[in-house]
């Protein structure tokens, strides 16, 4: 004993066993004294140490293999020391911290889901006042944030944390609702082609409530557009100069893209994910619109011819257009022909009435040839600049003469507008930019759309004029006064003051936010610059339970037949018999010759161009377009522009009604 006892008394570094050890044992206690002290992260006193190292080493020894010389056991350890009891302030400190943490976490679970709920509400003013000021900081360049902000909301999409229209209004109230094409949109608001021009995010874009999204334009091949610079903001005027070009990544593309997208829809619903469950979808087995997918709503595809098409070479644009619509037809519920973009040269001399008749009639033919059981209604999308009555009229016949279901009044404009407020001088720097070459758009658009669509009603409303020959030809009427769409057609020999009317006095009126004079008056005029024109839809009219079908693309002289079922189209208590009645006697506009009227579907007409608030957008329903559609008011408005539109239609209305009930 004396041996180990003189062992123990050695320090740690130089201490060895009596008891002979081999070199694996030897290893094993050195290891389990490194692990000690590195446990302990101090050297321990040597005594304590190496009485619990030699324990353990005794322990592990007698339960190996018996050696043939066992060591002898090791003194008894001293009794250590009895230590102080443990301090009850960890545990009362622990239990009072509990409720603190729960209340931590509470309020942060409620932060974010308020904050999420708000954040992705349309409603939150955050979208106008800090996410676009934050994208004009982030991105100097227009372009380089217009291209941003379709990558945050395309991947904020993917996780559920997009941006969305919370106020269910449109389906609860139904007060917005219109009649397109035979669909029964929940609103008349839409968003312009140039947001989404290779149909990125339309899914996103029919959650800030667009009744109407139009992706585009695309062309036939993949084309860069103009060389960059080429958007400019103008910030004091909320308004844009672009000159893209029509840059597009081409049809084969955006085809492909909308393809998947039916096809992900299907697999969502529980149909498949195959060709046939594409074709369901298009056949409208899902019971939703096959461009939209959606209730109440409708995809418009907007198509254009390449820039190294030559313009003299009919034919070649033909083919352009066409192309486009062999890919683009079938996912679409309206196809929409752009003659009219500023930058594309030579685009906007095929507004001529030959050609345009020629293009416009061979979309028309591929489009009613697509492998689907709905066909798409075909829409041209018409210049500002070209205003003159000669030019107008020149479009309408070529709309009536290729059976063209409707037109799309307002593009970007070469002109330049003069600064709002009237007298406002710009700064230097804005001023300066008014020279770069390309579209202008903002709010001074607005007096020109509201005047252009006027006109183009008035036109499209007599319907097509034929020649001796047979042929329609264009309208001779005058379009000094512009006719409401809810009343009679009227030549200029059978009326010689338009202004007698009570309903267009009245819109002229209230357009300058004048009040009836009298009582009389005011019935007189059936207040149409507060509520939308009962032409634009049928919830009030009674009928015997039809479904609502689109309109079948005829020849502009042709009655139109009852067309096919439709499963797509929404089922209602009205017909297509209701809309076309003599309540709305637009729809049978005279021939030439007086002797007999012929059947014909009314026109319709979608408006874009400085339309910045629900007011504007109703002045825009009662000068007879069906959908007003928004493109650089989202730009400097943000997500929200489109429920804030229609919030101020409702409060218009709202307002207007108590007014008549006073």
């Amino acid at each position: 004993m004396r041996a180990t006892a003189s062992a123990f008394s050695t320090p740690v570094h130089l201490w060895r066993p009596s008891t002979s050890l081999n070199r694996a044992q030897w290893r094993t206690l050195q290891r389990q004294w490194q692990r000690d002290f590195s446990c302990k992260h101090q050297r321990p006193t040597s005594r304590t140490f190496q009485l619990r190292t030699a324990r353990r080493y005794q322990s592990t020894e007698s339960t190996a293999a018996p050696s043939p010389k066992p060591s002898p056991a090791p003194p008894a350890a001293p009794a250590p020391a009895p230590s102080a009891a443990p301090s009850p302030a960890p545990k009362a400190a622990a239990a009072g911290s509990s409720p603190r943490n729960w209340i931590y976490g509470t309020a942060t679970v409620l932060f974010l889901g308020f904050g999420f709920l708000y954040i992705t509400d349309t409603r939150a003013s955050i979208h106008q006042f800090v996410v676009v000021p934050s994208l004009r900081l982030l991105h100097v360049d227009a372009e380089e944030a217009h291209h941003a902000a379709i990558k945050y909301v395309k991947g904020l999409y993917a996780f559920g944390l997009h941006p969305r229209e919370r106020d269910t209004a449109d389906q609860t109230m139904g007060d917005l609702k219109v009649e397109v094409f035979g669909h029964i949109l929940n609103n008349p608001v839409g968003t312009s082609a140039g947001i989404d021009k290779n149909a990125d995010i339309p899914d996103p874009l029919f959650e800030l409530g667009a009744a109407v999204v139009e992706v585009g334009g695309v062309t036939p091949k993949p084309q860069e557009g103009n060389p960059r610079p080429r958007v400019f903001r103008i910030p004091s005027q909320n308004a844009l100069i672009n000159r893209y070009g029509l840059n597009s990544e081409g049809a084969e593309h955006v085809a492909m893209v909308l393809r998947e997208r039916v096809r992900q829809y299907a697999y969502d619903h529980g149909l498949g994910l195959d060709a046939e469950a594409e074709r369901l979808v298009l056949d409208g087995e899902a019971g939703v619109p096959p461009g939209s997918l959606r209730d109440g709503k409708v995809l418009a595809v907007q198509v254009a011819k390449n820039k190294v098409t030559p313009d003299s070479d009919i034919a070649a644009v033909a083919k352009d257009y066409v192309t486009c619509v062999d890919h683009l037809a079938k996912y679409a519920d309206v196809l929409v022909v752009n003659v009219s973009s500023p930058n594309t040269p030579g685009l906007r001399d095929l507004q001529a009435t030959a050609p345009l008749t020629a293009i416009l009639s061979s979309v028309v033919d591929s489009a009613k040839s697509i492998s689907r059981k709905t066909k798409p209604a075909v829409m041209v999308k018409v210049s500002p600049d070209e205003d003159s009555d000669a030019q107008v009229e020149g479009i309408c016949s070529a709309v009536w003469s290729s059976g063209v279901d409707g037109v799309i009044v307002g593009n970007t404009t070469k002109k330049r507008p003069d600064p709002v407020p009237q007298g406002y001088v710009m700064p230097a720097n804005e001023e300066k930019l008014l020279s770069e070459v390309g579209g202008y758009s903002g709010p001074q658009m607005f007096e020109r759309t509201l005047s252009l669509v006027k006109k183009y009603r008035s036109k499209l409303d007599l319907g097509p004029v034929e020649d001796e020959g047979g042929k329609s030809a264009p309208s001779q009427a005058s379009d000094k006064e512009p006719v409401s769409a809810s009343e009679p057609v009227q030549t200029a020999s059978s009326t010689s003051d338009l202004t007698a009317n009570p309903i267009e006095a009245s819109v002229q009126r209230d357009a300058q936010h004048l009040k009836p004079l009298t009582t009389e008056a005011d019935k007189e005029s059936q207040q149409p610059i507060v509520k939308v024109p009962e032409r634009h839809h049928t919830s009030e009219l009674q009928s015997s339970g039809q479904t609502l079908e689109p309109a079948s693309v005829s020849g502009p002289v042709s009655a139109v037949a009852p067309p096919p079922s439709n499963p797509a189209s929404p089922t209602t208590s009205q017909s297509t018999q209701a809309t076309s009645s003599t309540d709305s006697p637009a729809s049978t506009p005279p021939s030439k010759s007086g002797s007999k009227t012929k059947d014909l579907e009314p026109k319709i007409i979608f408006a874009t161009g400085g339309i910045t608030n629900g007011e504007q957008c109703l002045q825009i329903l009662n000068a007879g377009a069906s959908v007003c559609q928004v493109y650089t008011a989202m730009m400097y408005g943000g997500v929200g522009t489109v429920t804030r539109i229609k919030q101020e239609m409702r409060e218009k209305m709202h307002q207007h009604g108590k007014d008549g009930k006073q």
